[in-house]
């Protein structure tokens, strides 16, 4: 009985810090890229992330490496994207790499495991990104974003006050336009943190290590999987992909749980099901997947 209410107790702990972390981080990162559209024109995006020759798709991945984004925190960046009408391959990068390349993830990396498992890593999550944005471009997957996904909210409860105001205090214009987004996705939102909070709190770190352990032929594949369900912060993935090691977790199953964990989440999931269709969301998951359990068998294969 007391096992039971630690557990509720952390989801509940977990739900709540999640709710007003993320509500907050998709308030001012898309508060932010409105400020952004109002300086960088829609054609000089498209200019930069555009793809010709490729330079697009890895400056999209670099973009990625130097945002502090976790998955859910990507979304709002990317709907910009979506309205400024950059390249669909070079978007994907972007959401591929944000998440796994952010600057806390890299220096927590290099602190932990050192700077040849870093670099490493960074190949590995940069490399994948790229050839899957690119491959998913030609294999023309943008028909699976919603058309509303392009279309930029109206602020609502101001009339044509707004429309009056806008030249003179364009700040309060963009606020409106973020709250009207973010009621768009406040339900998807709430739904993912809720049932990415009750895996975290009734899923105990001893059954994660037991089914990765070095005793499991399939210990990557599992690790992969296991780690996007959880909704993991990137200050916690790494020192607790380190505890679950000396808990006996394969170094493998450590990488791909890191990658699992760190480039999607159930909540980034839900989140995305406003933004694309069933098939983009398979292929997002297929390409995270895959990247966690390749990069977990040459981690294993290498080191």
């Amino acid at each position: 009985m007391n096992i039971t209410f630690e557990m509720v107790q952390e989801s509940l702990g977990m739900f709540a810090f999640l709710a007003v972390e993320l509500t907050i981080l998709f308030l001012l990162i898309s508060y932010m890229v409105g400020v952004l559209q109002e300086y960088i024109p829609p054609a000089k995006i498209q200019a930069i992330l555009s793809g010709k020759n490729g330079k697009g798709y890895v400056i999209a991945g670099l973009l990625g490496a130097i945002t502090p984004f976790c998955s859910c925190s990507t979304i709002p960046f990317l709907k910009g994207l979506l309205r400024a009408k950059a390249g669909f391959g070079t978007m994907m990068v972007f959401l591929f790499a944000s998440p796994l390349l952010n600057p806390i993830i890299i220096g927590l990396f290099a602190v932990t495991f050192g700077l040849q498992v870093t670099v490493f890593y960074f190949v590995m999550a940069m490399g994948v990104s790229v050839i899957a944005g690119y491959s998913l471009e030609k294999l023309g997957f943008e028909r699976f974003i919603k058309a509303e996904a392009y279309i930029e909210p109206k602020a609502t409860g101001c009339g044509s006050v707004c429309g009056e105001q806008a030249s003179v205090n364009k700040w309060k214009s963009i606020w409106h336009v973020t709250w009207a987004d973010f009621k768009k996705v406040l339900p998807y939102l709430m739904g993912g943190i809720a049932l990415g909070s009750l895996i975290y709190g009734f899923m105990p770190t001893e059954f994660v290590s037991v089914m990765a352990s070095d005793d499991n032929p399939f210990a990557v594949p599992v690790a992969a999987i296991i780690g996007i369900p959880l909704y993991i912060r990137a200050e916690a993935v790494i020192p607790l992909s380190a505890a679950l090691a000396a808990k006996g977790m394969s170094l493998g199953a450590v990488m791909a749980l890191i990658i699992g964990s760190a480039g999607a989440s159930l909540t980034e999931v839900i989140l995305l099901k406003s933004i694309f269709k069933n098939q983009m969301i398979a292929a997002f998951l297929t390409v995270i997947i895959t990247m966690a359990i390749s990069s977990g068998y040459l981690y294993g294969y290498v080191f």
